[in-house]
């Protein structure tokens, strides 16, 4: 293993009905099942989506990123 380590970022956006930290949480959850060894989150954008004038759903842009294997 190497003391240098190698990143890579990619953006994803996570949504829930309940709060933007749901929408965090399922996003990096989903993510987890194809993307190994994530290692930290930027939050880009939060927004909504409005229905009969209340939050229909919170949305979430992140960039995750994760350590290139064996770097």
């Amino acid at each position: 293993m190497s003391d240098n380590h190698v990143y890579k970022k990619v953006e994803i956006v996570g949504s829930s009905e309940t709060s933007i930290e749901n929408a965090i949480e399922n996003a990096l959850a989903e993510s987890a099942k194809s993307i190994r060894n994530m290692e930290w989150f930027e939050v880009m954008e939060t927004r909504g989506h409005i229905v009969d004038d209340k939050v229909g759903h919170y949305q979430v842009s992140l960039k995750i990123g994760f350590r290139i294997q064996d770097s």
